[in-house]
């Protein structure tokens, strides 16, 4: 049963990736981009979690909380650029 949600959940998630991939490649404006950005690092965060758990390897979530961290310093950082602040 967790297997089949999460195989749906898994599903929903790589479109979530696609759509924000288009989004950042045609976004208007610049604050579109880094949302997309945004989504694309938060949808991959939960891939790798989704992956820790069909690969039965916990591992993968030190990866992913590395990973998320370093995702949330970047926008961040990308945010207060635009608002040149830095």
């Amino acid at each position: 049963m967790v297997n089949t949600i999460l195989t749906i959940a898994l599903g929903f998630m790589i479109a979530a990736v696609v759509m924000a991939v288009i989004r950042f490649f045609a976004g208007p404006r610049t604050t579109d981009r880094i949302i997309a950005f945004d989504v694309m690092t938060i949808s991959s965060l939960s891939l790798i979690a989704m992956l820790a758990w069909f690969a039965q390897r916990s591992i993968y979530l030190d990866i992913a909380i590395v990973y998320g961290l370093l995702s949330f310093l970047g926008v961040i950082i990308i945010a207060r650029y635009l608002e040149k602040g830095l």
